[in-house]
């Protein structure tokens, strides 16, 4: 059997993308903090008080890999957790001062990596680009909610 062009298989590409990503963020934004904290760092920057479920949802990670998350930065004095008052079985989630400034010193350093990965691409290029694997990444949701369909699954 003939080998296969590994060009033309978006897992393969995606792998290799996702290495290039890992390479450029351990080199211009952070050895400590990876990618999945920045992005539960981003959320609660944004909408400070999510619980670790809305997190999760917010930032595309699972219930498992979001506690291991919320726990480390935790430890690292990032993020607080306090009792929902409505809710003494939920905790809520905020940005400690600490939490705050490192994000805001990775937003400036994760803006420069981006500019750097996307470097190939021309503007309207990046455009297309981010849409689409955003489109492909929103549907590959519906592999880990099995309440949604799939695109194409059948009935």
């Amino acid at each position: 059997m003939a080998a296969v062009d590994l060009s033309t298989h978006p897992g393969h590409l995606a792998r290799r993308l996702q290495q290039a990503h890992y390479l450029l963020w351990n080199t211009m934004v952070s050895e400590e903090i990876t990618s999945p904290q920045f992005a539960v760092l981003n959320a609660l920057a944004e909408e400070p008080g999510l619980d670790q479920r809305t997190v999760g949802e917010r930032v595309g990670l699972d219930r498992s890999t979001i506690a291991e998350v919320i726990s480390r930065l935790g430890r690292r004095d990032l993020l607080d957790k306090v009792r929902d008052p409505q809710d003494g079985r939920r905790f809520l989630l905020r940005l400690t001062e600490d939490g705050a400034r490192v994000h805001r010193r990775l937003v400036v350093r994760t803006a420069r990596m981006n500019q750097v990965f996307l470097a190939p691409l021309d503007p309207g290029e990046r455009t297309v680009f981010l849409d689409l694997i955003r489109r492909v990444a929103d549907a590959a949701e519906g592999l880990r909610n099995p309440e949604e369909p799939l695109v194409g699954r059948p009935s």
